[in-house]
């Protein structure tokens, strides 16, 4: 039996050619506005390969925002939004990892920190793994998905429509697929 002491330490690297880091929010009260992050990383760290041990330091840079409209995306960098000039990071730690069932359903919790505000927030994992791909790589497969109220992070800017409702919708959904590779001790 280990001991504490004698407990092996595993690292785990984001694959980016297999991950997204991504959102939806409602435009006009109906309509979906999907955008990615192009640049993040993170620190990710387990007891051998026991997730329920997960320790996780994720950063994004705010300016790597992509909805497929330049002009939006510069909207969404400014003061009405995100603020990079400012704030260039936003920062998710994890401190808690929880087995819901045998299906591979998982809760994670951790600090969100977006504009200098850091609040705890809950997220939605299926997880699979570690699995081997066909090349003899040990991963660990994660599809991750939460809501949380953009005005809590002093995202505030909106317009009321002329026919009733706002612009844009308070709530974000965070949808992400992540594949983490794990490194050689």
């Amino acid at each position: 039996m280990q001991t504490p002491e004698t407990l092996t330490k595993t690292k785990w690297v984001i694959d980016p050619s297999h991950s997204e880091i991504g959102f939806k929010v409602k435009h006009m009260m109906f309509t979906n506005v999907k955008g990615t992050f192009k640049e993040y990383g993170a620190s990710i760290n387990t007891t051998s390969d026991d997730f329920l041990t997960v320790k996780i330091d994720l950063w994004i840079n705010a300016a790597s925002i992509n909805t497929h409209n330049e002009q939006r995306d510069a909207d969404l960098r400014s003061a009405n939004f995100f603020e990079v000039d400012k704030f260039k990071e936003i920062k998710f730690t994890a401190n808690s990892f929880k087995k819901l069932d045998e299906e591979g359903n998982y809760e994670l919790y951790g600090d969100l920190l977006m504009k200098g505000i850091r609040k705890q927030i809950k997220l939605n994992v299926e997880f699979a793994g570690p699995v081997k791909d066909p090349f003899g790589n040990e991963k660990a497969l994660f599809s991750i998905h939460g809501k949380i109220n953009r005005t809590d992070w002093g995202l505030h800017w909106n317009a009321v429509l002329e026919t009733g409702g706002v612009l844009v919708s308070e709530d974000v959904w965070i949808n992400c697929e992540m594949q983490l590779v794990k490194q050689s001790a």
